[in-house]
């Protein structure tokens, strides 16, 4: 039987912590993939920081479902050593706040230049790849706006030419439809066996981000193919229904800079329209 797992990226919430975990439990939300903690993101915790995180996790019982890093978020052309320590200290995060999964990207790539940094992208993940193995972490590759693995056959070549268990694939609806990517059954045909993780965004069009449902990102039948195949992982409400502490240093684009105010209510509103979509599926 399938079992999905809500999470989701709580630093939409609000910049707090406490009031991130506080909305969660009036949710009964157990689970959260932390970005910004107190305003800071998660990739620039130190031990200290870790562990009081855990512990005021620890008073609210939540729980890490995957670190929601911004590794791999660098353009190719930068320096890479120093992102690989910062992977090192991400790996430890994860380890003291009791995750397995960490996300990750595959580096900005300029505008048609994908062919040419190929195999330095591939070079690199192998690197992290290694590294997590050693560490018996498993990175979760997210597809994203204007890195290498931006669309489905991107995504495969990678987790093809990487070849390891502990590289799978965030599948995120939303990020293929604003890179005219289909989703479904394209895009999810293409990446299904390495599919461990849902991202929960659904997109319009024009890209516009919207609830679960309420875009073309076809979520309800991609969660209805995982509830066929026994899926049990995670579905991380991911809204982006508003600007959120953070944001800025996570997108290239302005774009989304423009929107109003991150709030609870918008966090509970992509709560409810997953939690239709789930009930529907697994009701059948």
């Amino acid at each position: 039987m399938s079992k999905f797992i809500i999470s989701g990226f709580s630093d939409e919430i609000d910049e707090n912590i406490v009031k991130q975990f506080e909305h969660l439990n009036k949710l009964g939300i157990e689970f959260f993939e932390p970005r910004g903690i107190n305003g800071k993101n998660i990739s620039k915790l130190n031990d200290e920081e870790a562990y009081e995180l855990k512990e005021t996790m620890d008073k609210y019982g939540i729980k890490v479902s995957s670190i929601g890093s911004p590794i791999g978020k660098i353009k190719i052309t930068d320096d890479f050593p120093p992102h690989l320590d910062e992977l090192k200290r991400v790996i430890k995060t994860a380890k003291i706040l009791g995750t397995k999964y960490i996300r990750m990207f595959s580096f900005f790539i300029p505008d048609g230049e994908h062919e040419k940094y190929k195999d330095e992208v591939i070079y690199r993940i192998k690197e992290m790849t290694k590294l997590a193995e050693s560490e018996d972490i498993i990175l979760l590759h997210e597809n994203e706006k204007e890195i290498y693995g931006d669309i489905a056959p991107r995504c495969l070549e990678i987790l093809e030419a990487v070849d390891s268990p502990n590289l799978r694939a965030v599948f995120d609806p939303a990020n293929f439809v604003q890179c005219n990517q289909k989703t479904y059954p394209e895009a999810y045909e293409m990446l299904k066996d390495y599919v461990v993780y849902m991202h929960i965004k659904d997109a319009v069009e024009d890209g516009a981000v919207v609830p679960a449902g309420y875009g073309i990102g076809h979520i309800e039948e991609i969660i209805s193919e995982l509830h066929k195949r026994d899926y049990e992982g995670f579905l991380s409400l991911e809204p982006h229904l508003g600007v959120f502490s953070g944001l800025k240093d996570l997108e290239l684009s302005d774009d989304m800079l423009s929107l109003s105010e991150s709030t609870p209510d918008k966090f509970t509103i992509a709560f409810k329209a997953l939690g239709e979509i789930v009930e529907r599926v697994t009701s059948k």
